[in-house]
């Protein structure tokens, strides 16, 4: 959905109307309030709202996944190196930093 100049709102006007905008933005449409001529924030359905929390959930679970996918393709193709022994090496390399 694209933003109108009609749905960008200063905020004093959005103080004064704002039952109108809730009754808009129930109706569909999204909202812009500025402050100092600046974008402040949004006033968008509650239901939209839990909606776009959801997709960014589902997008966090596909990253989550493709990355558990390139860690079992790093093991596959013999791309790993013992846990314990790469965190000794790191802090040996801060202690010997932390020393110099």
């Amino acid at each position: 959905m694209s933003i109108a100049a009609r749905d960008v709102i200063p905020f004093s006007q959005a103080r004064a109307t704002l039952s109108e905008l809730a009754e808009q933005v129930k109706a569909g449409a999204e909202k812009i309030i500025t402050k100092n001529g600046q974008s402040y924030v949004a006033l968008i359905d509650a239901e939209r709202l839990d909606y776009y929390h959801q997709l960014e959930r589902e997008r966090i679970h596909l990253l989550l996944v493709n990355e558990a996918s390139k860690g079992l393709e790093d093991v596959a193709a013999g791309r790993t190196r013992d846990a314990r022994a790469s965190l000794q090496s790191l802090k040996r390399r801060r202690a010997d930093k932390a020393e110099g």
